[in-house]
């Protein structure tokens, strides 16, 4: 699996970071697993046709004692095996980078 990680986060900031994914409504079924959503203008012409069916998009974010990792896995929450279903492409994966680091600095947390 292709990822972006952040690690040595201290405890209290991974409370924060948790707490602020949950108030912005990205938590998912399980603990630890939050859902960030994958903005449609960034989607590829496939995602774009499917997304009726297959969408809306996103990226999975899990949480650990003290890390981040963010899968840079374009997934469909309509449907789990698609074709649509793919890596993200340069941009998309700079953007969603960018989307995390820009996420920990508003809340001042260092990384």
């Amino acid at each position: 699996m292709r990822s972006y990680l952040i690690d040595e986060v201290s405890a209290d900031n991974m409370e924060q970071i948790e707490r602020n994914l949950a108030e912005k409504g990205f938590k998912g079924p399980l603990d630890h697993i939050y859902y960030i959503p994958f903005p449609q203008e960034m989607l590829n012409d496939e995602q774009q046709q499917h997304y009726d069916e297959c969408g809306p998009y996103m990226l999975v974010l899990e949480t650990g004692r003290n890390w981040l990792k963010l899968e840079l896995l374009v997934r469909g929450r309509g449907k789990l095996r698609c074709s649509c279903i793919s890596y993200c492409s340069p941009e998309q994966r700079q953007q969603m980078i960018d989307f995390l680091d820009t996420f920990i600095r508003e809340l001042d947390i260092p990384a």
